[in-house]
This record gives C-alpha cells, structure tokens and sequence, in this order.
C-alpha cells in the first residue's frame, strides 16, 4: 500500500485555467429590462452621416450601444432608434468584439443608405428616477436663483442651457404683468375718483334745484333749474360712460388674471422638465468621469463589464427628459409670442376706448353747457347776505376792557328826543363798516361808510331831519370827532359836485358833534 501512493503527479497551473474555463468577462445583467431585436434602414444626409453618437464595445463592454441622437438627422426623422439601443450589425456584418470607431467606418463606408441590425431597450422611466435625480433636481432648482460665482464657491456641480432665450422672455413677462398690474389699478382709481364727481355733480344740482324753488324772481328760478338741471344731466351721462367704461377693466383683467397665469403654469411645467432634464444630463457626465477615471487606472467597472445596462438607463430617461422638455419649451414659446401679440394689440385698442369714453363724456358735458347761456341773472339778496359772524376768537387787553365801555346808541327822532339819556361812547367799538345792536331797543347806527353809500346812491338827505335825528352821547367826543373828520376828510374835493348841498348838512352836523358835550340835551 505504501509502494502505491508513493508517488504524486502534479498538474501544470496553465492545463488546470484550461480545464476549468475561466470566463476573462462576466455575462449581461440587464436589471429586469427587455430587450428586442430588429433592423432598420436609415438614409443619409448629404453630409454621408445619419446622426448618431455610439459609446461602449471592445475591449471594456461587451455591448455597442447608441449615446445620443441628434436633432433634424435622418435617425431622429425615422424615430426607431433611440438612446441605449443596442447595434448588433452593419450592413449584415456583425459588430461583435469592435471598437466604436471600427463600428463608425463600417457605416460612414455605405452609401446613400444603411441597414442597422438593433437590439431595443425597453426601460421604465421611473427605474431611472432614482433619488439621485430627485436631488439633482433640487440643486438644480436652488443654483437657477443663484449668481455663478457663489455656486463656484459652494462647490455645486449643475448643467446649464447655453444661449437659452427663454430666460429673456421670462423677465419680459414678468415686466409686462407688473405693468399691466398697475395699469389696471390706476384705471380702477380713475373710475372710482370719476364716479365721486358724478355724485357731487348730482349734489350740486339738487342744490340748485332747491334755490330755483325757493327763488321769489321768475327768471332766476327758472335759470336756476335749468342749472340744476344741467348737472344732474351731467351725472346721468358720467354714469353712462361709467357702464362703457367697465368692460375695458374686465379685458385687461382677463389678460392680466387667465392668460398670463396660464403661461406661468406653462412655465412651472417648463421649469420641472428643465431641471429633469439637466439632472440627467450631470448624472450622465458624472458615469462618463466614473468610466475614464476607471479605465486610466487599468480597473474593471462592474457596471460597464456586464454591458452598462445602468448607463444606458440613463441615456434612455435622458432622452426622454429632453422629449417633453422640448415639447414645453416649443409651448411656452408659442404662448408668449402669443401674449406679446396680445400685448401689443390689444392695450392700444383698450386705452384707445379708455380715452374715447372720457373724451365723449368731456364732449356732451361741452355741448350741455354751451348751448344755456344763463348768466348774468337778478336776485334778491337779504341786507345780511354777506355778513358772516367771525370763527376766530376775539382778543382783547385786560387793561383796555376795564377802562372802555359798550357803546349805546339809538336812532332819535323828533318825537322822542327828550327821552334819550346821556351815555359813555367808546370809539373803538365805532368802526367802518359795522354795525352795532344794542340789547334794549334793538336798532342799529350805521357807520361814515354809509356817507359813501349814500353818495354813490344820489339819493336825496334831508339836512335838518339829519342832525335833529342822531343823536350820541360820550366822554370822548374830541376822539369821536378825530374819527369822523379822518372819515370826511375825503370828500371835500365833493362839495363843488352835484352833491355839495348834501356835503353842506353833513359837515354842520360834524360841528355840532365837535361841540358836544357830556350830559347836554338837544
């Protein structure tokens, strides 16, 4: 027995790699997607290309696979091929084991037209919407208000659209809706300050209509109706352009509340596809730097080892992120020229109607008051008409109050001469053009003023009945005296005009004043 396993035969390491079959690559792992197969020919342009980009193939990935698809090209026209598909052969040639740029001379080598055999990636957007994305979104959402620099500084990686005219056309409509705004609020303040007119145009014709009723001529009652009148006519056609006018409001409201929120939800919309959009974008970018910095390194990259399933992923929610992105952006374009249209067109025609309302209610108010020509007219008017009680209070000094006294005065008479007592005259309470009351008899004593009345007048002074009727009591005649010379003073350049025999009674009635003396009956 010992003799028998003496001896042992070993086996070569390189035999015992043969026998055992160690793959040098792992298999595919699709994730849970399906794939499936067909051929599709594609016609060139004129540039020979027929727009696509390939990524992947040998010697990293088993698979070559479409990157990218590119606007207005003969594969995006034809619209089979998408992001992620898989190019199984050229032309009949298979691809297997090729690089990419092996796979791009086998097509730009066919002429006019070439024969692609593909293997079509059924993915679920939503397996791609992982929360890697969602974040992107948010960083997204948060750098869109932030200036470069500070993004910099913070370090935040992000795509951006270059040359994206949009932006410019947001800011114009968030200028045209602040300006509307404020139209509409002034247009509203215009009505409303309008409307307060009216009323105090129908005020005053009330008030005029009650002065016509009252008034006791015929002709100033009527052109005081007729006045009245012609204000509440006033009111009734303000109003009329008030219910013309309103509409105007309604228009711009409709503009400034439906039309521009509706492109504003347009733009929300907008905005979340953008930002998805750009999020798989720097995801993209983000696997591309992961694959070059694993291949500087002479690495394996699981992912890209089992066909780069994940990546192509990517590329197919990529592609279909920046379908309904351009699918929005063509709408809010198309909405915003429309708006601007809008704009243009219609706030001319709504200010225009604006202006021609008020202009014809200007115009009837013009034509109303044109045709009545109701002044000058004749009244009569109360002697008290335009005497007005004073609202400020009366100053007075403590020591020229104890010292003055109230002066009492009485329109005398013939008859009653012998009655009337002696009385202190205070000359500060003798002023022109005033009256004064006294509490027991109730009459009054004009002042000089109503020399200058009587002379503008012509009217006829009876000399004799003058200075026998007005008779006046003080202690300070000589100051009486000063007052009434100062006051007749201006009147003696008179006494060789029609009125000089009148001027004759009034100034042997100032001497007789001169010469009065307290306590002295006439």
């Amino acid at each position: 027995m010992a003799a028998r396993y003496s001896s042992i035969d070993y086996v070569p390491l390189e035999t015992l790699s043969q026998w055992l079959a160690i793959p040098t690559m792992f298999t595919e792992d699709r994730m849970g997607m399906v794939v499936t197969s067909g051929i599709v020919t594609i016609k060139k342009d004129t540039t020979n290309l027929i727009g696509i980009s390939i990524g992947g193939g040998a010697p990293l990935c088993p698979c070559l696979y479409i990157v990218q698809i590119f606007d207005n090209t003969p594969a995006a026209k034809d619209g089979t091929l998408q992001s992620g598909d898989e190019i199984v052969g050229v032309n009949g040639a298979s691809v297997k084991g090729k690089t990419k740029v092996e796979v791009a001379k086998m097509i730009q080598a066919c002429k006019d037209e070439v024969s692609i055999k593909y293997n079509k990636l059924h993915a679920d957007p939503q397996q791609g919407k992982t929360l890697d994305i969602v974040l992107k979104k948010v960083k997204h959402r948060l750098v869109e208000n932030m200036s470069t620099t500070t993004a910099d500084a913070l370090g935040l990686s992000r795509a951006i659209l270059c040359n994206d005219t949009l932006v410019k056309k947001l800011d114009e409509l968030e200028a045209t809706e602040l300006m509307y705004k404020k139209l509409v609020d002034h247009s509203k303040y215009v009505l409303k300050s309008f409307f307060k007119l009216l009323q105090v145009y129908k005020a005053f014709g009330d008030a005029f209509a009650a002065i016509g009723v009252r008034e006791p001529q015929p002709r100033a009652s009527e052109t005081f109706r007729q006045f009245g009148d012609c204000h509440r006519q006033m009111e009734k056609f303000g109003i009329t352009t008030l219910k013309a006018l309103k509409p105007i409001l309604n228009d711009l409201g409709t503009y400034l509340n439906k039309a521009i929120p509706d492109t504003k939800l347009t733009i929300r919309k907008y905005a979340d596809a953008k930002f998805e959009y750009l999020s798989y974008c720097l995801k993209v970018k983000e696997m591309d730097d992961e694959e070059h910095g694993y291949s500087v390194l002479q690495e394996p990259l699981y992912r890209v080892e089992t066909g780069n399933y994940e990546y192509r992923l990517i590329l197919h929610c990529r592609q279909e992120a920046r379908s309904r992105f351009a699918q929005l952006r063509s709408d809010v374009l198309v909405k915003m020229e429309l708006l601007d249209n809008k704009h243009v067109q219609d706030v001319v025609w709504q200010l225009q109607r604006f202006v021609s309302g008020l202009a014809s209610f200007h115009s009837n108010v013009y034509e109303l008051l044109k045709g009545n020509k109701l002044f000058p007219i004749e009244t009569d008017l109360a002697q008290s008409a335009f005497q007005y009680k004073s609202t400020g209070p009366v100053l007075q000094d403590d020591e020229d109050a104890d010292d003055d006294e109230p002066v009492q005065a009485m329109e005398a008479t013939e008859n009653n001469v012998g009655q009337l007592s002696p009385s202190k005259v205070d000359p500060n309470y003798i002023t022109p053009g005033h009256t004064h009351t006294t509490s027991q008899n109730e009459s009054q004593i004009t002042s000089t003023n109503n020399i200058h009345e009587l002379i503008s007048t012509n009217q006829t002074y009876d000399n004799s009945q003058s200075l026998n009727d007005l008779i006046l009591n003080s202690e300070n005649s000589n100051l009486l005296g000063a007052s009434l010379q100062t006051d007749l003073s201006s009147f003696q350049n008179l006494k060789s005009s029609s009125v000089g025999q009148q001027l004759s009674g009034i100034w042997r009635h100032h001497n007789a004043l001169l010469q009065f003396e307290p306590g002295r009956k006439f």
